[in-house]
């Protein structure tokens, strides 16, 4: 790897996901990620040892939330310059990670947003209540802080220091929309870049179910209109 490139985290937080993540590893290129950390969310199958087998590092964090996971992650990093957010599920496309952190590297952005409407096939292949969701919530964060996103995508990467600045405490469903919201208001320079999207492994554990389906809506909502003051 070149020693002068920023060093590169990425962290992957799981639940349950013992048949895709492993694939996941698999496609993440080896010159762009420094380390691989899977975040295991309380996992009753093998997700940890099968993440292990492909050589990622696997830290447990037992509390239950997508951003409980993804702050375990980022404490268990090894001073990064960069950090990237993949999903476990295989819905993104890993390969694709060195056209998320380009922007970064080249120093034309702070946070990148790998949007999944403009990548294409994200309209088909998004639940219908995660599309609504997801354009609900991109239209209220143009209304409310003037700034217009297609996605609240989770293949992401940020800069190190301005993770650090937005003070992320999300633990559960706001956590995209919080780094979105928190990024506008701060004035980071914000890029998205279409990506490729496709139907998981498994049942998504949020929008697969109703329940799951209204705490998020409901997290999303709330974690918009918090910020505003």
């Amino acid at each position: 790897m070149d020693k002068n490139r920023p060093k590169i985290s990425v962290i992957i937080p799981v639940l349950n996901e013992q048949d895709a993540i492993g694939l996941v590893i698999r496609d993440i290129p080896k010159d762009v990620a420094d380390e691989v950390i899977v975040v295991d969310n309380g996992s009753t199958d093998n997700t940890a040892r099968a993440a292990q087998m492909e050589g990622a590092r696997v830290v447990l964090e037992p509390h239950r939330g997508y951003g409980a996971a993804c702050l375990k992650g980022i404490a268990s990093a090894h001073e990064p310059d960069i950090v990237v957010f993949l999903d476990g599920d295989f819905s993104d496309y890993p390969e694709e990670m060195a056209r998320i952190v380009a922007p970064i590297v080249q120093g034309t952005a702070d946070l990148v947003i790998g949007s999944r409407i403009s990548g294409g096939n994200g309209r088909r292949v998004l639940l219908p209540q995660a599309y609504f969701g997801n354009k609900l919530a991109a239209w209220l964060i143009d209304l409310l802080y003037h700034h217009r996103f297609t996605d609240l995508g989770p293949f992401r990467a940020i800069r190190c220091s301005a993770l650090k600045q937005l003070d992320m405490r999300d633990r559960n469903f706001g956590w995209t929309i919080e780094m979105q919201v928190k990024a506008v208001k701060q004035g980071l320079s914000i890029i998205e870049v279409p990506v490729r999207y496709r139907p998981r492994i498994g049942k998504s554990k949020v929008s697969g179910t109703l329940s799951g389906s209204i705490k998020a809506g409901v997290k999303i909502l709330y974690t918009v209109f918090s910020h505003i003051f």
